[in-house]
C-alpha cells in the first residue's frame, strides 16, 4: 500500500484512529486547493463561464460518488455529514408515519443510524423496536432482525459495519426480510465504505449514508435514495430553493471546493484493488486480534466472522481515558468512550467509560500493529 499518498503520516504517528476519520489523499487534496485557486468558485445557477463549471463540478462529483455506491446519481445529495443528512431524512420520512407504525434499529449502531429515528417515531406515535446482536460473537443476522419485525414495521435502520466492533451484519437477509414485510431499508455505510466495494442497486436497499472523511475525502456527507423516494418524501427546504431531486435535500449553498475533494477521493476508492485491500487489512486484524487476546490482561469485545478490522478492548485495572493517554504517549492514535456506539456499550455494560478502539485502513502497515502490540503489552 502507496503510504506516499497520505500526507498526513509523515508526523510518524501509528495512526490508528482511522473509524473516526481517515487521512486525506493526495488527490483529494489538491483537487480542492486546485478548485480555490482557479477562480471557478461562484454559486450554481448563474449564466456566466465560473457559475456554468460550478454545476458541471457538482454534477461530477454525483457521478462519481453514484458510481462507488453503486447506485444512480441523481439519487445523491451532499451536507453537511451523515448525521445532518440521516436527522432531514429521517424527519422526513417520519412524516410519512403513523401512530402505531414501527421502526428498526440495531444495538449495532452508531447513534447517528438510531437517535434520529426515534426522534421521528416519537413525533408520529410510532415504536422502534432493537436488534440485539448474538451474545458470544456481537454478530446480526437477519434472524435478529425479523425477531423485532411485525406487519407495522415500515423502516429498518441498520449498519453496513459497526464502528464500535467491525461487525457487517447480514446486509442481504435484512434487506430481503423487510422487503417481504413491506418496509424500507436506511443503511449507515460510513464504517464499511473504506473497506468494502458498497453496492447499492445488489444490495437492494432504499436508502443509504456515509462521510466522505472516513474514505480520505473531506468532511462532507453523503445520502444516496432511489430518485422516486427522494421525490415521493418531503423535505424542509427553503421557498425558492430548487424542488428538484436531488437538489431539494441540499440546504443552502454546497461546499464546491469540498467537492472537487469528494470527486478525487471517490475516484481514488474505485481505483483500488479490492481484494488486496481487503486481504491486507484482514491479514493486520488477524494478527492483533490473536495478539492481544494472548494477553491476559486484554478484553476483547466482537468476535463475527465477518468484520472491518476494527478492534475494541479493555485493560484490567486502566479506563479507557488512561489507556488512550498512555497509547499517546507512544504516538499512537487510538480512540476511547463509545465512539457514539451508545446502544452498543450500554448492552455490554460498558458505561461510563466504553473501551479503547483501534482501527486499521489500507495505508496502516504491519508496524503500526507492531506498535499498538507492544505498547499495549506494558500495561499489565
Amino acid at each position: 500500500m502507496n503510504r506516499d499518498r497520505f500526507p498526513g503520516l509523515r508526523d510518524g504517528w501509528a495512526r490508528l484512529d482511522g473509524p473516526a476519520g481517515t487521512q486525506m489523499v493526495d488527490a483529494a487534496i489538491e483537487a480542492m486547493a486546485e478548485f480555490m485557486r482557479s477562480g471557478d468558485n461562484a454559486n450554481h445557477g448563474g449564466s456566466f463561464a465560473a457559475a456554468h463549471r460550478t454545476d458541471e463540478l457538482v454534477a461530477s462529483a454525483r457521478a462519481s460518488v453514484g458510481t462507488l455506491l453503486g447506485g444512480d446519481p441523481r439519487g445523491v445529495a451532499f451536507g453537511p455529514s451523515m448525521t445532518a443528512m440521516t436527522m432531514r431524512f429521517s424527519a422526513a420520512a417520519g412524516r410519512a408515519l403513523e401512530p402505531g407504525d414501527e421502526i428498526v434499529c440495531s444495538r449495532l449502531d452508531h447513534d447517528a443510524n438510531v437517535r434520529p429515528w426515534l426522534i421521528a417515531a416519537e413525533r408520529a406515535g410510532a415504536t422502534v423496536r432493537f436488534a440485539d446482536p448474538e451474545p458470544e460473537t456481537l454478530e446480526l443476522p437477519a434472524s435478529a432482525v425479523e425477531a423485532v419485525m411485525s406487519d407495522r414495521t415500515r423502516w429498518v435502520a441498520v449498519t453496513a459495519a459497526s464502528n464500535a466492533v467491525g461487525t457487517v451484519p447480514d446486509l442481504p437477509g435484512i434487506v430481503a426480510a423487510a422487503h417481504d414485510a413491506g418496509a424500507r431499508v436506511y443503511i449507515d455505510a460510513v464504517h464499511a465504505a473504506p473497506h468494502r466495494r458498497i453496492d447499492v442497486e445488489a444490495l437492494g436497499c432504499d436508502a443509504l449514508a456515509c462521510s466522505a472523511y472516513k474514505w480520505f475525502g473531506p468532511h462532507v456527507g453523503i445520502l444516496w435514495a432511489r430518485p422516486e423516494l427522494l421525490e415521493e418524501l418531503e423535505p424542509d427546504k427553503l421557498r425558492p430553493s430548487s424542488d428538484e431531486v436531488p437538489d431539494r435535500w441540499e440546504l443552502g449553498t454546497l461546499p464546491f471546493e469540498s467537492l472537487a475533494g469528494v470527486r478525487a477521493a471517490a475516484d481514488y476508492v474505485l481505483s483500488a484493488d479490492w481484494e488486496t485491500v481487503r486481504a491486507h487489512e484482514d491479514a493486520l486484524l488477524s494478527t492483533t486480534l490473536r495478539a492481544l487476546g494472548g494477553m491476559d490482561h486484554v478484553t476483547l469485545y466482537g468476535a463475527a466472522r465477518d468484520r472491518a478490522p476494527t478492534i475494541m478492548f479493555n485493560v484490567r485495572g486502566r479506563t479507557s481515558d488512561e489507556v488512550a493517554a498512555a497509547l499517546a504517549a507512544h504516538e499512537i492514535a487510538v480512540w476511547q468512550g463509545n465512539y457514539y456506539a451508545h446502544e452498543l456499550e450500554r448492552h455490554l455494560g460498558l458505561a461510563p467509560h466504553g473501551a479503547v478502539r483501534a482501527g486499521f485502513v489500507h495505508y496502516n502497515d504491519e508496524a503500526d500493529a507492531e506498535r499498538l502490540l507492544a505498547a499495549v503489552s506494558v500495561l499489565a
